[in-house]
C-alpha cells in the first residue's frame, strides 16, 4: 500500500493503481469519459485532468501512476475551467438533447457548460442512423469518439468489429470498409453497448420491464426453471460434455426427457435469432444427456436426515420433482402414484416416439435411487389417511388428467373418445381399437400426438377438425409439421356439431366457421357460416381440446370453479396446514418444464414449513470465469442452426421408433459455437457516476457545488 495526498486528505491506495483509479477507491470523485474499469487505458477526454505538485502541466489521471507521498489536486479552477472547455468542444457538434441516464449528460451536468464563442449554436454532423441491422442501433451523432467500444471490441473481445476511420474531424466509429456489422465479423457480444457513455449505440430490443442480468441471459430467464443455459452451452462449445450434463442437473431431474419434448421457450428468448437463427437448446441438452457417464450420482448433495417426512400425490414431472428436492433438504419422500408406472403424463399423454420409455424410466431410477420411495399402485383418496401414517407435510401434484367433452348431441356414443384416454391407453400397452379412419378434434399437442400415434397403429385416415386455422393452432409447430408430413389431413375453420350412428361408422355432422372478432385469447373467434353443414363418416372421433383436473372433495382442499386447488402465489399452500400444491393441477395444461419447476418451488415451500430455509444451492460443477476473449470468425453472422436427424418417413411406422434423433458431436460443437456469449456482458463493471448535486447556490455548502451549478 502507498499513501498520497488527494484534495488535503490522504489516502491509501493499492500500489500500481492510476491516480483516478485511487481516487475512486476512496469514493473521490474525478470527472472521465474515455476511462473504463475493464478497458486497457488511454487518456483521450483528457476530462480527468489533476494537478500534481512536482509535476508540469496537467496529467491525465487515468493513466498517471499513483506514487507515495503524491500530493493531488482535482478541482481547481483551472481545472475547472479546463474541463468545461473539453465539454463546450465535445457538445459543438452534438445533438442537443442529451440521453437522461447516459454517463455523458451526468458528467457534463456536473463539469457545467460555458459559452466559448459568443453565439455558437451546435453543429449536428447529420450523419445516418443505423436501424435496420440485428440487435445493435447506431447513432453516430452522439458518438465523442472516446473509443472506449474501439478497445472493447479489439482490445478484450479480440474481434476487431469496429474502430476509428477518416482522420481529423471527419472521424467516426464503424466497421472497417463501413459494411453492415452482419458482414465485419461482429459477434454481437453487446460489449460495444454496454461501455458506449453516450447512448451511440443502443440495445434495439426493448428492456422497461427486465433487470440487466434478466435481458442479457435471456435463454436462462427465458426458462421457467431458470436453468443455467448460459454455462453450459459454453461447456459443450468447450468440449465438456459431462459439465455441461452437470450444470443442467443442478436445476432439473428429467434432461433427457427435457432434451425430447421441451418447448424450449429458452431458445425461443435466445438473442441469437435476431441474426438469424436461434440456438438449438434443446437439441444441446439431449446431446450431453445421452452421453452422461453418471459422475453426479457421486457428487450430488443429500441433506442430513431431518427426520421428517413428506408424502407426494402423483408420479408426474410436478410430483416427482418434489420429492427429488425434498431428499437434497434431507427429507423422507414417499410418492403414491395410481398407475402401475410413474411419470405421469410425461408417460401417458407424450407417445414413444417422442419420448422412449427407457429415458423416462432410467431418470425416474436416478430419483428412486437417491432413497425416494415410489408406492405404485396406490391411490389417495383422502389426506387423514396419509396424517395418520405420521406424514408431517403433504404435497399433491395430481395433474390435469382428465379429457373434455365437447358437449354435443351423440358423444355418449363409445366410439367418440377422450384424446387423453386413447393415449393412455396405448402408452400403458392396454388393447385399443381406433378402426381405419378417424378424426380428432383439436389443435393442440393432444390432437397432434393422437393423430401420428393413430397412423403407427395401422389408422389409415386421419383427420384432425380444428375450427380456427392453422396460425392459430397452440401446438408447437414441429408437431405440426411432422404430422402434415406423416399423412395427417387438417381441416381448418371447421368443427362437429353433433354425432349421429351411422351403423359400421360414425356420421360427425361439422359446419364451417369463419373468423371473428378476438377473444379472450387474443385469437379471432370462429364464428358458424351458416347453411354450410356436411356430414363426415370415421370410426372413431377422438377429442382432444383440453383437459381437466380431478381432485377427490374428500381432501378438503378449497378450490376454484375449475377444481384447481387455490394456493398462495408464493407459500404455494393450500387450505389445509402442511398440504402443498404444485404442477397442471394448479395452473391448468402446461409443459413438462413448467411442471418440473412448480415441483421444485412446492418442496422448497414444504422446507420451509417443515424448519428449513427452502434453499438448495447445489454445485455440482465450479463454473470459473469465462475468458473475455472471443475471438474473430469472419462468417460468424452467416453460421446457420443445424436439425437433429430425423427418421426417413418410411421408417416411423410399424411401431413407435423415436423420430428425432441426437446431434453428432461435430454438429453439436459447431451449433454450441454459434452463442453470442451475451453473459460476458455481465462481466463488464459499472463505471462510477458523478455524485448527485443536492444544491444549487453562488458560494460553498456541504453538497459540494462551491457555486459552481450553472443554473439561476
Amino acid at each position: 500500500m502507498i499513501k498520497l495526498t488527494i484534495d488535503g486528505k490522504e489516502i491509501q491506495a493499492q500500489q500500481g493503481l492510476t491516480v483516478l483509479e485511487a481516487a475512486l477507491d476512496a469514493e473521490m470523485y474525478i470527472p472521465n469519459l474515455c476511462w473504463h474499469p475493464n478497458l486497457p487505458k488511454l487518456g483521450a477526454c483528457r476530462m480527468c485532468i489533476v494537478e500534481i505538485e512536482g509535476m508540469r502541466g496537467l496529467p491525465v489521471s487515468c493513466t498517471t501512476e499513483a506514487r507515495e507521498g503524491m500530493v493531488v489536486t482535482t478541482n481547481s479552477e483551472k481545472i475547472k475551467n479546463y474541463r468545461k472547455n473539453i465539454v463546450w468542444l465535445l457538445l459543438s457538434e452534438h445533438p442537443a438533447e442529451l440521453g437522461e441516464n447516459d454517463q455523458f449528460r451526468k458528467v457534463v451536468d456536473y463539469v457545467g457548460r460555458k459559452e466559448l464563442l459568443k453565439g455558437f449554436a451546435p453543429k449536428e454532423r447529420n450523419l445516418p442512423i443505423i436501424s435496420d441491422e440485428p440487435m445493435i442501433a447506431v447513432d453516430s451523432n452522439k458518438c465523442i469518439l472516446c473509443g472506449r467500444c474501439v478497445r472493447a471490441c479489439q482490445e478484450v473481445r479480440g474481434c476487431g468489429a469496429i474502430g476509428f476511420v477518416n482522420r481529423g474531424i471527419e472521424t467516426i466509429v464503424q466497421t472497417s470498409a463501413a459494411e453492415p456489422r452482419m458482414d465485419s465479423g461482429c459477434k454481437f457480444c453487446g460489449a460495444c453497448v454496454e461501455v458506449c457513455p453516450t447512448g451511440a449505440l443502443t440495445y434495439k430490443e426493448d428492456n422497461v420491464d427486465r433487470t440487466e442480468k434478466e435481458f442479457a441471459l435471456s435463454c436462462q430467464w427465458g426458462c421457467p426453471a431458470h436453468v443455467d443455459v448460459p454455462t453450459y452451452v459454453r461447456f459443450i462449445a468447450d468440449g465438456r460434455y459431462q459439465d455441461a450434463l452437470d450444470v443442467i442437473r443442478e436445476t432439473v431431474p428429467f434432461p433427457g426427457s427435457l432434451g425430447r419434448v421441451c418447448p424450449h421457450p429458452c431458445q425461443d428468448a435466445c438473442h441469437r435469432a435476431e441474426i438469424n437463427d436461434a440456438i438449438q437448446i434443446r437439441d444441446l441438452k439431449r446431446f450431453v444427456a445421452d452421453r452422461d457417464n453418471g459422475r453426479w450420482r457421486d457428487t450430488q448433495k443429500l441433506g442430513g436426515n431431518t427426520g421428517k417426512k413428506v408424502a407426494i400425490i402423483g408420479g408426474g414431472p410436478a410430483g416427482l420433482s418434489a420429492a427429488w428436492m425434498l431428499r437434497k433438504f434431507g427429507h423422507a419422500a414417499t410418492v403414491f402414484e395410481k398407475m402401475e408406472q410413474g411419470g405421469g403424463m410425461m408417460r401417458a399423454g407424450i407417445p414413444r416416439y417422442r419420448l422412449p420409455a427407457e429415458v423416462l424410466d432410467g431418470e425416474i431410477n436416478d430419483i428412486a435411487e437417491m432413497g425416494v420411495e415410489i408406492k405404485y399402485n396406490t391411490k389417495i383418496e383422502s389426506l387423514g389417511e396419509l396424517f395418520d401414517q405420521d406424514y408431517d407435510s403433504v404435497i399433491i401434484a395430481l395433474g390435469a388428467a382428465d379429457g373434455m367433452t365437447m358437449g354435443i348431441k351423440g358423444e355418449e356414443d363409445p366410439r367418440a373418445m377422450d384424446g387423453l384416454s386413447v393415449l393412455d391407453s396405448i402408452s400403458f400397452g392396454r388393447e385399443i381399437d381406433l378402426g381405419k379412419s378417424i378424426a380428432v378434434v383439436g389443435g393442440g399437442n393432444v390432437a397432434m400426438d393422437v393423430a401420428r400415434t393413430a397412423l403407427r397403429l395401422g389408422v389409415e385416415d386421419v383427420n384432425i377438425i380444428y375450427r380456427r386455422t392453422e396460425k392459430e393452432m397452440p401446438a408447437w409447430q414441429e408437431e405440426i409439421d411432422f404430422a402434415k408430413e406423416e399423412g395427417v389431413k387438417m381441416n381448418f375453420l371447421n368443427t362437429p356439431i353433433r354425432i349421429k350412428d351411422g351403423g359400421e361408422c360414425l356420421n360427425v355432422i361439422c359446419q364451417k366457421m369463419e373468423l371473428g372478432e378476438p377473444d379472450e385469447s387474443g385469437r379471432r373467434r370462429p364464428v358458424p357460416v351458416e347453411g354450410s353443414e356436411y356430414t363426415m363418416k370415421v370410426d372413431r372421433l377422438i377429442m382432444a381440446i383440453g383437459q381437466r383436473v380431478n381432485m377427490p372433495e374428500a381432501y378438503g382442499i378449497k378450490a376454484n370453479r375449475k377444481g384447481q386447488p387455490i394456493i398462495g402465489t408464493n407459500t404455494r399452500s393450500t387450505s389445509r396446514k402442511g398440504v402443498f400444491a404444485a404442477g397442471d393441477m394448479v395452473t391448468g395444461p402446461a409443459t413438462v418444464i413448467e411442471a418440473i419447476h412448480a415441483g421444485r418451488l412446492a418442496a422448497m415451500a414444504a422446507d420451509k414449513f417443515l424448519g428449513g430455509t427452502g434453499k438448495v444451492n447445489e454445485t455440482l460443477v465450479e463454473r470459473g470465469e469465462q475468458p473475455a476473449n472471443i475471438g474473430r470468425n469472419a462468417d460468424f453472422a452467416e453460421w446457420r442452426r443445424a436439425h437433429s436427424p430425423v427418421l426417413p418417413l418410411k421408417e416411423r411406422f410399424g411401431g413407435m421408433p423415436e423420430v428425432e434423433g441426437a446431434y453428432e458431436e461435430k454438429v453439436a460443437l459447431e451449433q454450441a459455437e454459434r452463442c453470442l456469449r451475451c453473459g460476458l456482458r455481465l462481466q463488464l463493471e459499472e463505471v462510477p457516476m458523478p455524485p448527485e448535486k443536492s444544491c444549487c447556490c453562488d458560494s460553498g455548502c456541504d453538497a459540494g457545488c462551491e457555486g459552481d451549478c450553472d443554473c439561476e
